[in-house]
């Protein structure tokens, strides 16, 4: 994903294709609330909080109590569709589903975009700091805020 314009129909499709074949193939169930969250997270490169998709499940008539989202949101997380961005305490579509990697998240602080670029917690600083201590990385999170290409011209 990148912060340049671009049509989200294709974002939603490639992404239901793929969770549609994941689950397929692992006889897990792609439910209809789990769908319709995963269709929301691709919709745009903004990230959604857990009420915000609740409220939307709820004007469709697909549940209105939070463990319905929770429920939904943890599936997509745990099978690699989603990512929790800490820094906002809500959701985003994984740009990068078909690989396991640590994902680095680019905050726009004025139009709350959000885009998700590769990581490699092993190397850099992070990784040379972890190797001196002996320790073994099992999970970052890096977040950056600041300003899309979009935003930073209109300032």
């Amino acid at each position: 994903m990148s912060f340049h314009a671009h049509d989200h129909r294709d974002c939603i499709a490639d992404g239901i294709a793929a969770a549609e074949r994941y689950c397929a193939e692992r006889r897990l169930h792609f439910t209809p609330v789990r769908r319709r969250v995963l269709e929301m997270l691709l919709g745009g490169h903004t990230s959604l909080r857990a009420y915000e998709i609740l409220d939307r499940l709820r004007a469709e008539g697909l549940g209105s109590q939070p463990p319905v989202a929770y429920r939904a949101l943890d599936f997509l997380v745990m099978h690699g569709f989603a990512h929790r961005v800490e820094r906002l305490n809500a959701f985003i579509a994984c740009s990068h589903a078909d690989s396991r990697h640590a994902p680095a998240f680019l905050i726009c602080r004025a139009c709350n975009r959000v885009v998700e670029a590769e990581s490699d917690p092993q190397a850099g600083e992070l990784g040379r700091a972890a190797r001196r201590a002996g320790f073994v990385i099992e999970r970052t999170v890096r977040e950056a805020e600041g300003l899309c290409p979009d935003c930073a011209c209109a300032a």
